[in-house]
């Protein structure tokens, strides 16, 4: 029975993610949407990819990073250089792009994730500076004057990475090695103790992260026409990582959620930076004074659908009680 309303539950998400996407097509295909409106709905989708990457590398391994928009980075230029320099086609430069990320993210995460807490964010810091310095002075990419990039991200695109991007962290999450590194998060000692390759995992879920972050990368660079280092900065890595912590540790419905409402934000308040600044600081102090564990905690949106159920007393009351 469970079984067959999982099936009925993820069929019903296919119905309505179709729903949307065909929805949102014929606006922009019929001109009722304009430019503005189409890139902002480019940057919740390339958004929710970031926040739902990060949140499996922070939110379902505990492990605290903030370089992720180094591998962002990583995706932007590779999957540009593919499509400006080699002339190859956009889903290739993608791939690959996500590809060299994850390698990116096995080269910097094999000797930092031995770290943990603070020292682990100030490495992972130290990687996305890093990268982008080299961008800076590597006149192959533009240097500090960018790149420029043809606009070919779509949005089918956009909502076909995003949404397998979903399904990718929740099938994982769900399964054994999603299991495996929620043990991490919550007592690495005590999943090494049981035989549990905490590394293995923690590099695993770093790679995984940074591959999609990478795929974001290709998105976000194909979507504008010029792509600089200074679009990767530190305050970058910042704005991801926001998604997650207002979103929930350990939800991806919240990191969805906080991707779409960021961005919304974001978009309107892009002509008043310092507003904008303003506006993420006061909501992450509101956050944390009033509801210290995000939007939506540890909970997925779903637990909010389940139908209460009803079990029958023991022999000699007879009563019915109520569960969730």
């Amino acid at each position: 029975m469970t079984n067959i309303k999982n099936a009925k539950g993820f069929w019903l998400s296919i119905l309505l993610a179709v729903v949307i996407f065909l929805g949102v097509q014929f606006l922009i295909n019929g001109a009722i949407l304009n430019s503005f409106y189409t890139n902002i709905l480019f940057l919740m989708a390339i958004n929710i990819i970031l926040g739902v990457s990060l949140h499996l590398i922070i939110g379902i391994t505990g492990q605290f990073s903030i370089g992720h928009a180094g591998f962002l980075a990583v995706g932007a230029y590779v999957s540009a250089i593919f499509t400006m320099k080699l002339q190859l086609p956009f889903g290739l430069a993608l791939v690959v792009g996500g590809i060299v990320a994850a390698l990116a993210g096995l080269i910097i995460g094999i000797p930092t994730l031995r770290l943990k807490g603070d020292y682990l964010a100030i490495a992972t810091l130290g990687f996305g500076e890093i990268l982008r310095i080299v961008l800076l002075n590597i006149e192959y990419v533009g240097g500090a004057s960018g790149m420029q990039v043809s606009h070919l991200t779509t949005w089918p695109w956009v909502f076909a990475c995003m949404i397998i991007t979903i399904i990718a962290i929740r099938n994982f999450t769900n399964s054994t090695h999603g299991r495996a590194c929620i043990s991490v998060r919550e007592d690495e000692t005590a999943s090494d103790a049981m035989g549990i390759n905490t590394t293995y995992y923690k590099v695993l879920a770093f790679a995984i992260g940074a591959f999609l972050a990478g795929i974001a990368g290709g998105l976000y660079s194909h979507n504008f026409y010029i792509i600089q280092p200074s679009n990767f900065g530190f305050l970058k890595s910042f704005d991801i990582l926001i998604i997650v912590v207002f979103g929930g540790l350990g939800s991806m419905s919240g990191s969805v959620i906080s991707a779409i409402l960021l961005a919304m934000v974001s978009a309107y308040l892009q002509d008043y930076p310092e507003t904008r600044m303003i506006i993420y600081s006061l909501l992450l102090i509101m956050m944390m004074i009033y509801r210290p564990q995000g939007l939506m905690g540890t909970k997925e949106i779903t637990s909010f659908f389940k139908k209460r159920k009803t079990v029958e007393g023991g022999p000699t009351d007879g009563n019915k009680h109520t569960i969730a």
